[in-house]
This record gives C-alpha cells, structure tokens and sequence, in this order.
C-alpha cells in the first residue's frame, strides 16, 4: 500500500514540477508590467546559487549535521580531487548553456508547443546512450525515434491565418528562434546529460557533491554569460532588476525541480513517467489555451502531440534500465 502511495505521490510530483516551471516561465516571460523585465541571465545564476546551497545542506544531513565532516567531505572530494571536479566542467558548461536556452525559447514560444517539442530531449538522451554508452535500443524504442520525429515535425508545422502579413512575420521569426533555442536545448541536455551519467558510474562520489561540483562550474559560467550578454544593463539597473514574486517561484521551481525530481524518481518506472509527461502536455495545453491565452490548437497540433505521447510510453515500454541519477 506504501509503495502504490508512493507512486501516486511520484507522479504528482513529476507533473507539478514539469507544468508549473514551463507555466510559470511562459507567463513570467511574456507579463507586460512597469519597468525593465528581469534578466534571464541572471535568474540562471541565482538559480545555481540555491542548487549549490540545497546539495550543500543535503550533504550536511547525509552526514549527521555535522560541520565538521561536511567541511572534510568537500575538501576531499573537490579540492583534493582537482581531475575529478574539472571532468564536470564540460557538462556544467553545457546546462548553462541550456538553462539560457530555456529562457529565450519560452520567450517566444507558447508553453504547449514547447512541452511538446522539447520532449525531442528523450530521442537526444537515447541517441546519445547509444555511441556513449554502448546502449542498445530495442524494436520498441526505435519505432519511438520515427514517432516522436513525424510527431514534433507535425507540432511545428505551420498554419496559414488571415490575419496582418506584418504581424504574422514577426510571429514567425520568433518562433524560429523559440524552435531553434528549444533544439539546440534538447541536444546540449541529451549530451550533459548522459556524460554526467557516465561520470556517476565511474565513481561512487555522492550525487549531491556532484551536484554542487556541476554547480559551482555553472555559477561561474553564469556569471561570465551575464556580464558578457547583459553586463550594461547589469550595471545600469543590478542584476536583480525586474524581479518580483514570480521570478522568485521560476527561479526557485528551476533550481530545486531537479533536485525533487531526482529523489522520487526511483519510485517512478518508465510508465509512470510516461503518463506524467502526458499529464504535463495537457495541463499546459489547457492552461495555455484558456488562461494564458497564447496558444490556438489545430488539428495538425494535435495529431503530433497524440504521436509524441505515444513516442513518450513507446520509449519506456521494452526498456528497464536501472534508474538514472539526474542532474538538478
């Protein structure tokens, strides 16, 4: 009874992590309010801040509140350690990198054509296992590669409406950028995230160091992508220009999201996961639609959102590989 609880409360967790990042992004991206926007930069370095602080206190509870072992386990595993801590440079690199990309493309896509579209990160991931980590896919997963492609080929098809050429021309020209910065995303998060998979199993340093390792490289690549792409306004305005509530939420939801996810998905096996990706698309789909009021469905829209739902269950439905720590 405890273990179907636990499930039931997995799946909860997964599709309230899921939907309200990419909602709450969407909205907190597009608000028309008084003075300058916060800077997405910005929320993608304090968001790395808290993620260093919440590993930081998760060690220091793995290791019985004690200060004195918490500052031993550091200095032996990252400062003693200099080889192992610069192998996760290159994956920190890259999550900045994508964590930016987030940002640009719900600025200009609406949420239910990015949560459907960036569900392409599973077929990334997949390819990815396979020349990495000698992976093999089975007959079910390959026919996810050709669903899920025809399914987002299908979600980004455009439609024709009568409405100003003008008007239509900038819709489009930000879309690209929103397809574009979702597709790069979707490749960064299938590398980083396989080679920060093969790191784990080459060594038996805790999750959490690991964290705070990937962490403190992408603080710093944070600040460096900051100061070289809003530096002026940085300096105009601060760096905690525009924030208010709702940038506070997003930054918190990205930054411990992650971190929630990877301690209950053990408790959640490839159907689940599934059907919380499902849920996900549909409460986005719906909330977009009715209350963000940015999105128009189609039936072109639909019938690639059904193919990558199926892709999505296709995916898990052979495979029972053992569960992957997953980077916060």
């Amino acid at each position: 009874m405890a273990s179907v609880q636990l499930k039931y409360l997995s799946l909860g967790v997964l599709v309230f992590q899921t939907t309200s990042l990419v909602l709450t992004m969407r909205y907190s991206r597009t608000l028309q309010g008084e003075g300058p926007r916060y800077l997405a930069s910005s929320a993608v370095v304090v968001a790395e801040f808290l993620k260093i602080l919440t590993c930081v206190g998760l060690v220091f509870k793995d290791h019985s509140y004690s200060g004195r072992a918490l500052s031993s386990i550091l200095r032996q595993e990252i400062l003693h350690k200099p080889v192992e801590t610069l192998k996760l440079a290159i994956p920190s690199g890259i999550y900045t990198l994508q964590n930016n990309l987030l940002y640009v493309a719900l600025s200009n896509l609406d949420a239910a054509t990015y949560q459907v579209t960036y569900q392409l990160k599973i077929l990334t991931t997949a390819l990815f296992s396979v020349f990495m980590l000698g992976r093999r896919l089975g007959v079910y997963q390959w026919l996810f590669v050709f669903v899920i492609i025809y399914g987002i080929d299908f979600v980004c098809w455009p439609v024709d409406s009568p409405s100003d050429p003008q008007k239509d021309q900038l819709t489009t020209g930000s879309q690209f950028v929103g397809l574009v910065a979702v597709l790069v995303a979707c490749c960064s998060s299938g590398f980083a995230g396989v080679y920060f998979e093969k790191i784990l199993k080459e060594t038996k340093q805790s999750v959490w160091v690991r964290n705070i390792q990937l962490g403190m490289f992408g603080l710093v690549f944070g600040i460096f992508g900051m100061l070289a792409y809003d530096g002026d306004r940085v300096q105009e305005h601060g760096m905690f220009q525009g924030y208010n509530t709702l940038t506070w939420i997003v930054v918190a939801l990205q930054a411990l999201g992650g971190l929630v996810i990877a301690a209950v998905i053990k408790y959640a096996d490839n159907i689940l996961k599934g059907f919380a990706t499902s849920l996900s698309i549909i409460l986005s789909t719906l909330i977009s639609y009715f209350l963000l009021e940015d999105f128009e469905p189609t039936s072109v829209f639909f019938l690639g959102t059904v193919l990558v739902i199926m892709a999505t269950f296709l995916y898990g439905y052979e495979s029972k590989p053992a569960p992957n720590p997953s980077r916060a």
